[in-house]
């Protein structure tokens, strides 16, 4: 199962992938059914995740039924925990919207919620990240996770984000972060997949960042708190929610 994974992940576009997931979903949650791991985005429990990774896959990460990785089961247990995203009235910006979290946000009666992606048959609104076609200060959370990798000018994208965020509003901007590099580490002389692949980990990305990411975003405006971590929770739950160990998730502010 997972070697067919990662054949599909190497062979087919983004969209075609989502596509496919939904006629396979249904049978990977009953062949995977057990109680070694739980997706907190539903509850439901496992015997084991699947691999997931377009070189080196990584085992136990993707859930059988909401598709999450650790990065979105980090994202939902500080949503659910730590802020009122579940109850309050918002207007929700959501980039590159994960399948993770599509369809349960847009049932939310006490979300005003936008997608928007310059590709993907799952947005609203199809737009270039680095010039939005929206007013200045009208979000109150914005979310962009694993999009700024692609992108080779980040920071005109981060401030575009930062335009259109109204004051006090927040959002978390997850980026593949190598946390032993001091430095963001980009070569735009770099454009074929294959060399792309070796070295920025994967073939459509232009860079790794560096722990000095948090201190881009901060360039484009933003306050940024770095204090919520996988390293807050328990060995065991990190091992039950299947976490990655010392995730950092990067939450930004408007003042």
């Amino acid at each position: 199962m997972e070697y067919l994974l990662k054949k599909a992940l190497n062979l087919f576009p983004r969209p075609w992938l989502i596509r496919m997931s939904y006629v396979a979903r249904p049978f990977l949650v009953q062949f995977y059914k057990g109680n070694n791991y739980v997706d907190p985005i539903d509850g439901k429990s496992y015997r084991k995740l699947l691999a997931y990774g377009y070189e080196n896959p990584r085992p136990n990460v993707l859930s059988p039924s909401t598709l999450s990785l650790e990065r979105h089961r980090l994202m939902w247990l500080y949503l659910k925990d730590e802020t009122n995203f579940f109850s309050a009235p918002l207007k929700v910006l959501h980039i590159a919207p994960e399948q993770a979290f599509l369809k349960r946000f847009r049932k939310m009666s006490n979300l005003d919620y936008t997608t928007l992606d310059i590709e993907s048959p799952l947005a609203d609104i199809k737009a270039d990240i680095r010039e939005l076609p929206l007013e200045d200060d009208i979000y109150d959370v914005i979310f962009c996770n694993h999009v700024l990798e692609h992108i080779p000018e980040d920071i005109q994208a981060m401030k575009e984000l930062y335009r259109v965020m109204k004051p006090g509003g927040w959002g978390i901007f997850q980026v593949p972060i190598k946390y032993d590099k001091q430095e963001t580490y980009e070569d735009f002389s770099i454009t074929s997949p294959q060399e792309r692949q070796k070295h920025f980990g994967q073939y459509d990305h232009v860079r790794w960042y560096g722990i000095d990411y948090f201190e881009r975003l901060r360039s484009a405006g933003f306050e940024v708190d770095t204090t919520y971590a996988t390293s807050q929770f328990s060995v065991e739950e990190q091992r039950k929610y299947a976490l990655m160990k010392g995730e950092i998730l990067p939450i930004v502010k408007k003042p």
